[in-house]
């Protein structure tokens, strides 16, 4: 069994035991509720953990991990370019080829038999090249990694760190503990250089290059909305950004696993009061977030392949201990939320669907046997689902999740409370379109397009976020439908 991300077995055998004890503790608890104050508390208690221990350990251009990992440079070579060819100052390396993709030209690099790629950038008339990282894969199916060939002890490196800060670099910059709000002043500032990377993929041969090339980005800029989605962007980008946003704002309201918990209080007034607590919890830990996000980017400790996990990476900066407990605390999270998203959906299939819409009869003892074979085969889906998308940036599906709840689930919410005329065969045309519609608008997106090796600019949908289209049209569903099936509804009344 191969270390996950490079981590020792021992390490992992922590995590194991914290992540069975956190399940054994909630398993033994009467209330669902109880159950998911516990390991929301902890979740906001740990992660505030975290970036504390970011926030004393400071910033520094030499991130090394707390001295658990040796800091790696990356190198840059001088070259000269003679006669249409280009010659490294440094004789040792000899240029066996270059690409030029998108505008910026990548050289391939041979020392020792090791072939290595760099980014070229010209300055002041001259000519340098920048180290990267990269990864091949092989006609034969097998792996090269920098030069050699991938084993457990042969990974990308984590990336991230700071190039600079406030224009110092070397082990003078280092600024030792700081405070929340001088930490962000420090990382906003013009004179601070972040070291982010691009992914950019180019053939060799048979061989297909994935080189992870080095991108500088000022404070200011790297601190500014729109990095990731564009705000400032083309009018596309910025249409992209404003339905993720229209789905993460609508999508809350709609997720399953996030309504049947209001099944669980005893009032209205307790409906209100932990609605109130629930929001100001997680506007808490999306602060929290933001710490450890940059926290984990000045520290190094990226991944590199899907910029996923970065918390718990970042923890594991700080010791076995809290990277054991983040990531059980993550995980029993993760366990509360698709438990209740299939008791919902079981739940669903045997009440809503079979019993109150198709009417099939079934008494209590065949509604159970229906809720249990609809979660068996939903979590089947899900898996199935979940080893497909492997890889793709966790953030970027949550937000198509949200889209997905929105568009199915919340025009149906809404119009059932503020439209008298909201019929249930509007609401069953409705759920179904939404969910259709934002299915198949995210299957023929630019995102997905490029996951499955094709062109992302020939993709039908020019969008990655679905909902600006998809939320508008179950709601026009609903309300045509409902128009035209009202009188039949009320006749058969």
């Amino acid at each position: 069994m191969e270390p996950l991300l490079g981590i020792p077995h021992s390490w992992g055998v922590v995590m194991v035991g914290a992540i069975v004890i956190t399940i054994v503790a909630t398993a033994g608890m009467t209330s669902t509720t109880y159950v998911q104050f516990i390991k929301g508390a902890m979740l906001v208690v740990f992660s505030l953990v975290v970036t504390v221990a970011v926030l004393y350990r400071g910033l520094s251009t030499q991130p090394d991990q707390g001295g658990r990992v040796p800091f790696y440079e990356y190198r840059t070579l001088g070259a000269i370019e003679a006669k249409g060819r280009l010659y490294t100052e440094d004789k040792a390396y000899k240029v066996a080829g270059s690409q030029a993709v998108k505008g910026e030209t990548y050289v391939k690099l041979e020392k020792g038999g090791v072939e290595t790629w760099w980014l070229r950038s010209d300055k002041d008339g001259k000519v340098y090249l920048k180290e990267t990282q990269y990864e091949a894969k092989k006609a034969d199916g097998s792996s090269i990694v920098n030069g050699l060939p991938a084993s457990k002890d042969n990974i990308l490196r984590q990336n991230g760190g700071l190039e600079s800060i406030k224009g110092k670099s070397g082990p003078e910059a280092d600024t030792g503990p700081v405070g929340p709000f001088e930490f962000l002043s420090i990382l906003g500032d013009p004179e601070t250089g972040i070291n982010t990377w691009k992914i950019v993929k180019l053939s060799d041969g048979e061989d297909k290059v994935t080189v992870y090339a080095p991108s500088v980005k000022p404070g200011n800029k790297m601190m500014r909305p729109g990095l990731k989605f564009k705000v400032e962007g083309t009018p596309l980008q910025k249409l992209d950004f404003l339905s993720l946003m229209l789905a993460l704002f609508l999508g809350t309201a709609a997720l399953p696993h996030i309504l049947i918990r209001y099944y669980t209080v005893p009032s209205p007034a307790c409906a209100r009061k932990s609605t109130i607590v629930a929001i100001a919890a997680i506007g808490f830990f999306y602060v929290l977030t933001m710490y450890m996000g940059l926290g984990a980017v000045v520290n190094a400790v990226l991944n590199p392949v899907t910029d996923n996990m970065s918390a718990p990476l970042l923890a594991r900066s700080f010791g076995t201990f809290l990277f054991a407990i983040i990531s059980a605390v993550a995980f029993a999270t993760v366990l509360g939320t698709v438990s209740g998203l299939i008791i919902a959906a079981s739940g669903a299939v045997a009440h809503d669907l079979m019993d109150r819409y198709l009417q099939l009869g079934y008494n209590e003892k065949q509604k159970v046997r229906a809720g249990k074979i609809a979660a068996f085969v939903v979590g089947i889906i899900a898996i199935i689902l979940g080893i497909i998308f492997q890889g793709m940036n966790v953030s970027f599906l949550v937000g198509l999740a949200f889209a997905v709840a929105a568009s199915a689930n919340l025009p149906s919410i809404v119009m059932i409370l503020f439209w008298k005329k909201t019929t249930a065969r509007g609401i069953a045309a409705s759920i179904v379109t939404g969910m259709v519609a934002a299915i198949g608008i995210i299957m023929f997106s630019p995102s997905m397009y490029d996951k499955f090796g094709l062109d992302p600019a020939t993709a039908p949908f020019p969008l990655d976020n679905p909902g600006i289209v998809s939320i508008p049209l179950s709601f026009i569903v609903l309300v045509v439908v409902s128009l035209f099936t009202q009188k039949k509804e009320q006749a058969a009344v």
